[in-house]
């Protein structure tokens, strides 16, 4: 990978996830030289390497190893982990950024971020908004999109190999962005983040669908039955266990699933910010299937319907989570008259528009 010497060099956590892989390699690709911090040396980092990133194995909750991480990187992308205490990994990017005087942080945040939201992680994603806003000197710059199109298509093997598509929002609509159109509109940013200072950008897909809506893409795209199922809560919830989610994340997705079933992914969506900021069209839902279709999780082989009819047959045996007992044994603060989005005045007068 060519880069050129010139341009400042970026930093990018999360390198390894759903947007920051994506950005890291968009990045190299446009010639800009990419320090990736990384949680361990893996297979994930090793295509890191291979792509000509500089990659960091790096506590996000530890100061000194942020400091050493960031020396030297003039942009940042931050994206913040998910965890109870993610708020502390934010006090520590910030205090670090502070110190080293970074020219410019695009900040991965949400739709949903609200100060009375039930889910801790998304008040938490609300105050890193506003700690990264408070920087003085440093140009900040908000990107929050909604439910990506990964959350739908990471089912996908099920309708590939069983011919079963499992359905937690119901006939609600969202425009899903994919994690390649989000993390274009981060590089432009990036790129330029004096022209964006101070603004927030939502990028969608190009169309309003339901979960059953893309069911029928997903049938023409495999050239197979596709069976579209409401899926019972109690039942993702195993499957999800099975999978490795923690029960963090399964707690705050079943917010999310209410959200969107209250149509806060449909409230301002779809819109042009994907095509404004990078010059190009969002993907459309049937392309952006081709490529998870293509995946080797979701290709039609025996190994892989074995791996999909086991799974699927544990889903009953496995156990379920506690949330609640969870929130309770971690000392999890909770609200005593906590709002979603569609039902909060402040939330939707702040969102009500994107800037540009």
């Amino acid at each position: 990978m060519v880069q050129v010497s010139h341009r400042p060099k970026i930093l990018v956590t999360g390198a390894t996830g759903k947007t920051g892989r994506a950005v890291v390699a968009q990045l190299l690709e446009k010639g800009f030289p990419v320090r990736a911090i990384v949680r361990s040396r893996d297979a994930r980092s090793q295509r890191l390497d291979r792509l000509g990133a500089e990659t960091v194995v790096a506590d996000m909750y530890d100061v000194d190893q942020m400091a050493a991480a960031m020396q030297g990187t003039v942009r940042a992308y931050y994206c913040p982990p998910m965890h109870p205490l993610m708020i502390q990994s934010a006090a520590v990017f910030v205090t670090v950024a502070k110190a080293l005087k970074l020219e410019a942080i695009v900040g991965l945040s949400q739709w949903t971020a609200s100060a009375n939201h039930p889910s801790l992680h998304t008040r938490q994603v609300w105050l890193v908004e506003k700690m990264l806003a408070a920087i003085p000197d440093i140009a900040y710059v908000n990107l929050n999109p909604g439910y990506f199109v990964d959350n739908y298509l990471r089912l996908i093997d099920f309708a590939s190999l069983m011919g079963l598509f499992p359905i937690l929002t119901g006939h609600s609509r969202n425009a899903p962005p994919s994690n390649e159109d989000i993390a274009r509109v981060a590089v432009a940013l990036l790129m330029n983040p004096d022209r964006y200072a101070g603004k927030r950008f939502r990028p969608t897909g190009p169309k309003l669908m339901s979960a059953y809506d893309m069911a029928g893409v997903i049938r023409k795209v495999l050239g197979s039955p596709v069976f579209a199922f409401d899926l019972p809560w109690w039942m993702f919830e195993r499957a999800a266990r099975l999978q490795g989610v923690t029960a963090f994340e399964v707690g705050s997705l079943r917010y999310y699933v209410e959200d969107h079933k209250q149509g806060a992914f449909e409230f301002g969506a779809p819109n042009h910010v994907v095509e404004e900021v990078t010059g190009k069209p969002p993907e459309d839902f049937e392309t952006i299937v081709r490529r998870y279709a293509a995946m080797p999780f979701a290709r039609k082989t025996l190994a892989n319907r074995l791996r999909a009819f086991m799974q699927f047959n544990l889903v009953p045996f496995t156990p379920g989570y506690n949330l609640n007992g969870f929130d309770r044994q971690h000392f999890l603060p909770v609200l005593s008259d906590p709002q979603f989005v569609m039902s909060s005045d402040r939330w939707q007068a702040e969102h009500s528009f994107q800037n540009l």
